[in-house]
């Protein structure tokens, strides 16, 4: 199999439009294919779930694109995909570095920690939803952007100390950095939108600081080390805030959607034979919120057989939401979802060093979101049943536009 040189590859559709079957295709043809990303970029695309696991737990393998892959010169200007591939923060940094900057952030989304955010997100949720349950009979709404987005905005601001009037341009900053199909003139001015919305709340938290996050990561360390530096703050923010909701919102969607799809199993849960955390982890599997997240970067020569060889200097993309539909873990229908099935293995939150700090968070708050959803609203429904709403325009993040349902059917 040749490198980065081959002469031809498929190209990866940017608006992700169908990036379940592209996976598919992807994965039966071996354990690493030759993409182009936009850009244009080459890179080894991995879709097969033991690869993944393989690879994300390497250390032959990095994420700091700085670093490591010498193809970072040759990308254009305004290349689409900078904000994530550049940014600096942990997300990107490896070895020491990668587990130094981590450490600042990780105590403060560990299971206890999650657990006593509880009260808040709960009264958050009852807030969104008793919204829905006063809309006349036969009424619509958008769960996505009814319940899922305000909340997990709201509790990822709340820790950040995001005050209210920054929230929604930030949310829609890192929307718009997220969107994988914008021209290089685009992503120039989404990216430039972004970090200034992220900078502006720098300066105010300077000037206000506060018992949150984005305070105590204005101070160093401990005492006598140096700060944070600007660019790591700013790639900190963009991590935490983006990731903190964008994945979540995209959770909760596609867990009504599959209980409204298949009703059946709403009532499994209501006997008791399944619960929430059933729901929670085959949406994680079947949908999981993430499909291709560049870059990785090879730091030698690696044989995943097959005739595949990653070459040094090669860069790597990773479809973690393809991993949970590998026929190879999940024989038995991989593609239906269904929370009654045994085993649920998954990769929606990543494997290894960069296993996702926000897990525990992303599990409470889908858990809250649905409990409160589906008790007071028992009639919830679809509005158009049988319709496939519109996906997100972005093969990195997977999810439904939107999802109109009507909590009081007429």
């Amino acid at each position: 199999m040749s490198s980065l040189s081959a002469p031809r590859c498929p190209v990866l559709d940017p608006t992700g439009a169908s990036v379940h079957a592209e996976a598919a295709a992807l994965r039966a043809e071996g354990p690493a294919v030759l993409v182009e990303l936009p850009g244009p970029v080459r890179a080894w695309a991995i879709t097969r779930h033991s690869v993944i696991q393989a690879l994300t737990n390497d250390p032959r393998v990095s994420r700091d694109s700085r670093r490591h892959w010498p193809g970072l010169a040759d990308v254009p200007e305004g290349w689409s995909l900078a904000a994530l591939t550049m940014q600096e923060s942990f997300f990107n940094f490896y070895g020491e570095e990668h587990r130094r900057s981590r450490r600042r952030v990780a105590p403060s989304f560990s299971p206890r920690q999650v657990e006593r955010m509880r009260p808040r997100v709960q009264a958050t949720a009852d807030r969104l939803v008793k919204a829905l349950a006063a809309l006349p009979p036969g009424a619509t709404a958008d769960v996505r952007h009814a319940l899922a987005l305000p909340l997990t905005i709201t509790v990822i601001c709340d820790l950040f100390g995001v005050p209210e009037h920054m929230r929604a341009g930030i949310g829609s900053g890192i929307d718009g950095a997220l969107n994988s199909s914008l021209d290089a003139e685009e992503a120039v001015a989404a990216h430039t939108a972004l970090y200034d919305r992220l900078g502006e709340l720098l300066r105010y938290k300077r000037e206000h600081p506060a018992d949150d996050l984005t305070s105590d990561l204005l101070l160093p360390a401990e005492p006598g080390a140096e700060p944070m530096s600007e660019s790591e703050l700013l790639g900190t923010l963009f991590l935490m805030i983006g990731a903190g909701h964008e994945t979540t919102v995209n959770l909760i969607t596609s867990a009504v959607q599959g209980l409204l799809t298949h009703p059946e199993y709403l009532a499994r849960i209501h006997e008791g034979a399944i619960g929430w955390q059933d729901v929670i982890e085959e949406t994680l599997r079947i949908e999981g919120p993430v499909m291709h997240m560049p870059m990785r970067s090879a730091l030698e020569d690696i044989d995943l057989g097959e005739g595949v060889v990653i070459r040094k200097g090669d860069a790597i993309t990773i479809g973690f939401a393809a991993a949970g539909r590998d026929p190879e873990l999940h024989p038995h229908c991989p593609e239906r979802f269904d929370p009654t099935r045994a085993g649920k293995e998954h990769l929606a939150f990543g494997h290894g060093p960069h296993f996702c700090l926000g897990a525990h968070l992303a599990r409470l708050e889908a858990e809250i979101a649905l409990t409160t959803l589906f008790r007071e609203l028992p009639d919830l429904a679809l509005a158009y049943p049988g319709d496939v709403p519109a996906r997100l325009t972005s093969f990195m993040i997977n999810g439904p536009v939107g999802l109109e349902v009507v909590p009081h059917p007429a």
